[in-house]
């Protein structure tokens, strides 16, 4: 049983095969960062030799208790619905990844609600040494351009890329499904779309790991700023497939993109144009997204010029044109006068510091502003990240239909470079047949 998870991406498979060289194909398809077994499984020498193996107790991988554990996660009865229902030994190894992960992340997951099934004879049964002898992302020489990747991905986006490279590594064998995608290139190419959508779809962002960061609530604010700006395209992107509503794949691709106008509409009100990295220093909601908000700032912001007011009215009161009034950390606000001209202070100033040349005072109305200032400062910060908190959680709540936008997206990118590599290198769209063997024709 073995079960794969890409945590950035969301996406969690499980399936089932016999033998060891079955093992060493899909091991050499997926390449794992980490790979977590149950160390009392017997495994050949070239997976025990891996690195990022990590050995964990048997009761890990219970089925019983991973299917509880997937099914809370998923929030379902069963997973019949998944089509894994009849999996124990795959349902044994999904619970234990899932267990490890919640272990090492210590934080929910609500970005991963759904459980896919690979059936073995969906696709092309490679194995790892015919992998490295087709080159398909690695050459012998070690240079990348001479791999098939290196020759077919020119995907406008990252989404798109890694589509393409897990359509590659898993050739399917389902040939409807591979002649609607050959009828949708064909459509393209006919209509001259190809590059219109590639232009388009170079201002989308990497959604899909933007989504993950938001349900595990470490997005930044130019995360943000890359989803309004990726979904501000989604018009575009449509009115465009809007011309090819005889093709099957791209009418259900266009629905499944929608656009999503009141998130962008959320987004748009909410974040800068140009947000900073980080939310620690504030400065990341936009003006006018929260009345409160604006006060405290325009209270903080505006400060220096009340400052000056305040100066000068005490210039004229004094007689002592040489007043000023400054800040520092230590002793905050006061007003500042030269020993020579102490003597001509008003009565209500208080000394706060005397130091060689000058006295330095404060007086109740400074006081007053500059608790004032201080604390507006502090409370518009906590009020900003309180506030980023809560849009975090309001685009949560949209993540399953934001996550099928980015997979259509990323299916619609690698298309049309499909379409684009096609015309640029003269493939010739071929002829499927239930026959064994290849037929070239020259």
């Amino acid at each position: 049983g073995l079960a794969a998870l890409d945590l950035a991406g969301g996406r969690f498979s499980v399936q089932q095969f016999h033998g060891d060289e079955a093992l060493l194909g899909e091991l050499q398809r997926l390449n794992p960062a980490e790979l977590i077994i149950n160390e009392a499984t017997t495994l050949p020498a070239t997976v025990d030799s891996r690195s990022g193996l990590r050995r964990q107790s048997p009761w890990l991988f219970d089925s019983d208790t991973a299917r509880r554990q997937l099914n809370e996660q998923f929030g379902t009865r069963d997973l019949a619905g998944f089509g894994c229902e009849h999996m124990d030994i795959a349902i044994g190894a999904a619970g234990g990844l899932l267990q490890y992960v919640n272990n090492t992340q210590r934080t929910a997951l609500p970005h991963l609600r759904t459980l896919r099934v690979e059936e073995r004879v969906d696709s092309l049964i490679l194995d790892a040494a015919t992998r490295r002898n087709l080159e398909l992302e690695e050459a012998s020489s070690g240079n990348r351009q001479h791999t098939l990747a290196g020759v077919l991905d020119c995907t406008a986006t990252a989404m798109g890329g890694r589509m393409l490279r897990r359509w590659m590594h898993r050739p399917l064998r389902n040939h409807a499904l591979l002649q609607e995608r050959h009828q949708c290139i064909a459509a393209l190419l006919d209509a001259d779309l190809q590059q219109d959508l590639h232009t388009l779809l170079r201002d989308i962002s990497d959604i899909e790991r933007i989504l993950t960061r938001i349900a595990l609530k470490s997005a930044r604010p130019r995360d943000l700023a890359g989803l309004r700006d990726s979904l501000e395209q989604l018009p575009a992107i449509q009115q465009k497939l809007a011309t090819l509503k005889d093709d099957p794949l791209l009418t259900t691709l266009s629905s499944r993109i929608s656009q999503h106008p009141q998130t962008h509409a959320l987004l748009a009100r909410a974040i800068k144009q140009e947000p900073p990295l980080l939310i620690r220093d504030g400065g990341v909601l936009a003006n006018g997204y929260h009345e409160k908000l604006d006060e405290l700032r325009n209270l903080s912001e505006h400060g220096d010029q009340i400052l000056l007011d305040m100066e000068q009215q005490e210039r004229e009161r004094s007689g002592i044109t040489t007043l000023k009034i400054s800040y520092n950390r230590v002793h905050g606000y006061y007003i500042e006068v030269s020993r020579l001209q102490a003597d001509r202070v008003p009565d209500n100033y208080q000394r706060r510091q005397t130091l060689k040349a000058v006295e330095r005072y404060i007086t109740p109305e400074l006081k007053a502003h500059e608790d004032k200032v201080l604390s507006a400062r502090e409370r518009a910060l906590a009020l900003e990240k309180s506030l980023y908190s809560e849009l975090l959680n309001t685009l949560c709540e949209q993540l399953q239909p934001l996550r099928d936008t980015a997979e259509a997206i990323a299916e619609l990118d690698v298309l049309t470079n499909f379409a684009e590599r096609s015309q640029a290198l003269k493939l010739v769209c071929p002829e499927m047949s239930e026959q064994t063997g290849i037929c070239l024709l020259y």
